[in-house]
């Protein structure tokens, strides 16, 4: 596939990485020569610079016969990218997308004028942030979550302690005490993430301590899952926001719909202002400097069931939701930009980790599959890939049980939805026509089954 990426930015730097990997023809466009000096030295990538909204660039870059266009530099208007979208649509591209900064773009009217103008996808990193931030607090005690068919299959992320009932159990000792506990299969471990690898996990695959394990859950599985696991439910009633930036106002506006006690702290007094104006009066401003832990109990931290720690630098994030932690508060989020710090701060102790890079890069990713997958995630602390797909009625998927039909061996399908019924996926599941189906794949194997669904 032919992709152009307009920006060589933290986002459309990692993308390219990505996609280049996934043996695409990546043609990334910006106007900073440094930018795509230090990208090309670290990815196979052709670069062009200038400007990109301007027709000769696009051109240059090949716009009349790509495939898809990723508008996505954060260093300009978003006016910019959605000029560069539209004109690279006009000269041929088949599908573009462009990176906006107005929430207000997002709504389903605007979005279908932007469609109908020609744009296929728009994105606003930090909102996608900020809605995956409101939805881990609903999923307590794991590391990272997400739901298929609104909760009836969940996909969930639990870390190994020392006291872990599944510490040196291997996975068939697993399935056979699972069976013990529930009627039927409510849950199924898909994959462990340690240290820097990822495994799809074999019958004598053992949990390791401060291993991550993958569990995809039928909701009603759940309660018994955590009680197996050792694992107990957090009430979040409250919440205090590190960092007055974008994530932080949008996270702390959602979250006053449903909290009364709501706690923004950000270190700029304009900033501050500028949130007392915005925000609801039930979200409580307090300008102070968050990496002081004094003055975080003195805005009694303790009392707290979360604390979101979204300033733009990683180490006061770590830093701050470490110290969070020790002082008792219940579910402790922190966004990490750089991908290197991510296993580095769970294993110091944060609950959950957000990283806008990959979250924004499964949104894109999609685009570069069959029209047959619904959404793509990438799961912090891992290089794999979750996907869903509605399955073809002609899809090779179905032609067996999924023992018989020679699936990727560095992917698992974990659970399907038939009509309102969901249903862990075994050796001897059928996929049938129309089903919605929720795939773990490694990077290379995530081609390969995107061709059984087809």
């Amino acid at each position: 596939m032919k992709i152009i990426i307009e920006g060589a930015g933290e986002v459309g730097s990692h993308l390219a990485k990505m996609l280049s990997h996934e043996a695409n023809d990546i043609t990334v466009v910006d106007n900073d020569a440094s930018r795509l000096q230090k990208l090309s030295s670290t990815a196979d990538v052709v670069t062009v610079l200038g400007d990109p909204s301007a027709v000769d660039v696009l051109r240059r870059a090949g716009a009349e016969s790509a495939d898809l266009m990723i508008a996505v530099n954060p260093f300009v208007p978003q006016d910019v990218n959605i000029v560069s979208a539209l004109l690279s649509k006009k000269l041929g591209t088949k599908r573009v997308t462009a990176r906006i900064n107005d929430v207000s773009y997002l709504s389903a009217e605007n979005k279908l004028m932007f469609k109908d103008m020609g744009i296929d996808l728009m994105f606003y990193p930090e909102k996608i942030a900020s809605d995956e931030i409101v939805d881990l607090l609903k999923h307590d005690s794991s590391s990272d979550a997400m739901d298929f068919a609104r909760g009836k299959l969940q996909l969930t992320v639990f870390k190994v302690d020392d006291d872990s009932p599944i510490l040196d159990m291997n996975l068939s000792e697993f399935v056979g005490t699972v069976s013990q506990l529930s009627s039927g299969t409510a849950f199924r471990i898909i994959a462990i993430a340690r240290k820097n690898e990822t495994l799809i996990p074999r019958p004598d695959t053992r949990f390791k301590y401060m291993d991550h394990i993958y569990i995809i859950a039928r909701r009603e599985g759940i309660d018994t899952l955590m009680r197996f696991l050792g694992k107990s439910r957090v009430t979040i009633d409250s919440a205090m926001i590190l960092g007055g930036g974008e994530i932080g106002a949008m996270v702390a506006e959602t979250l006053s719909g449903s909290m009364e006690n709501v706690k923004i702290i950000d270190a700029d007094r304009q900033r501050c202002q500028e949130l007392v104006e915005r925000l609801p009066d039930s979200v409580n401003v307090v300008n102070g400097d968050g990496r002081n832990s004094d003055f975080l109990v003195e805005e009694s931290l303790k009392d707290f069931d979360s604390f979101l720690a979204v300033t733009e630098n990683d180490e006061v994030n770590i830093l701050a939701a470490v110290v969070a932690k020790k002082f008792g508060v219940g579910r402790v989020i922190a966004e990490v930009e750089n991908l290197e710090y991510i296993r580095l701060a769970e294993e110091m102790g944060v609950d959950a980790i957000v990283n806008k890079k990959l979250i924004t890069a499964g949104r894109i990713f999609k685009f570069t599959l069959s029209d047959k997958v619904r959404f793509v995630k990438y799961m912090s602390g891992t290089d794999a890939e979750v996907l869903e797909y509605t399955v073809a009625p002609k899809s090779k998927i179905i032609k067996g049980a999924l023992r018989d039909i020679d699936f990727p061996e560095n992917a698992i399908i974990g659970g399907v939805i038939r009509g309102g019924d969901a249903f862990i996926a075994v050796g001897d599941t059928r996929i049938e026509p129309y089903d919605r189906v929720a795939v773990f794949a490694l990077p290379d194997a995530v081609k390969q089954v995107d061709r059984f669904f087809k």
